[in-house]
This record gives structure tokens, C-alpha cells and sequence, in this order.
């Protein structure tokens, strides 16, 4: 189980780094690896209410892998939610990139939804012992 817990926390602590770097270099790599062009940012699905769909599915991915890999599940989540924030307000002063309210809200739900999926079933796994 250790050696699970461990690969767990590499993974996460890799995609996190990933996530940064996509996050903060001045334009899109993944839209140069897929359109040969660094303006074009590659979209998942379409927009929820100008909340940004992409953000929601990266830090869904970022929160549910931090679940596996650490036992301090409220610091990881304060964590996340400073992680998105400060993310986002970075692109303030990154060129290229722009301060969006719909990415900030993205970030912050995805982290928000995973917390409570994970509250409501262990609120539920603690009723049924």
C-alpha cells in the first residue's frame, strides 16, 4: 500500500507541475502541439454559464489524484483553492495571458466539487459502520 501511496504522490506531484507550466507560459502549448499555433487554446467542451469547462477538468483531476496520495485531506484542499487563485491572478501580469473570472470560477469549482463528493461519501461510509 505504500509503494501505491507513493506512486500516487509522484503522479500528483508531476501533474502539478504540469499544470503550472501550462498555466503560466505566455500562450498555449498544448495549441501548438495540436494547431501548430500557440494563440489557439484547445477546448474540451463547451463553456458552463462563462464558467470554463477545461479549469473545472484539471483541477477535478489535480484534487481527485491529491485524495489518493495525502492523508490531510483539508490542508490539500486549501492548498488547491490558494493554488487556483494564485494561478489565475498571475495572469495579470504574464504576457499573452488575461485575468478571466470564468477561469477562476473553472478553478475553484473543480477543486469545490471534488471536496464535497468526498465529504458526502464519507459522510456516508461513516453512517454505515
Amino acid at each position: 500500500m505504500k509503494i501505491f501511496t507513493n506512486s500516487i504522490q509522484l503522479i500528483f506531484k508531476l501533474s502539478n507541475i504540469c499544470l503550472i507550466i501550462l498555466y503560466l507560459y505566455p500562450g498555449s502549448i498544448l495549441g501548438f502541439f495540436l494547431y501548430n499555433n500557440f494563440s489557439d487554446q484547445p477546448q474540451i467542451t463547451r463553456d458552463f454559464f462563462h464558467i470554463s469547462s477545461n479549469h473545472i477538468y484539471a483541477f477535478s483531476l489535480i484534487s481527485v489524484l491529491g485524495l489518493f496520495a495525502f492523508k490531510s485531506k483539508k490542508k490539500l484542499f486549501i492548498c488547491l483553492i490558494c493554488l487556483s487563485i494564485i494561478l489565475e491572478f498571475f495572469h495579470l501580469v504574464i504576457p499573452n495571458r488575461s485575468f478571466q473570472t470564468g477561469d477562476l470560477n473553472g478553478n475553484l469549482l473543480g477543486v469545490i466539487i471534488i471536496f464535497l463528493i468526498y465529504k458526502v461519501y464519507e459522510i456516508l461510509f461513516q453512517t454505515k459502520k
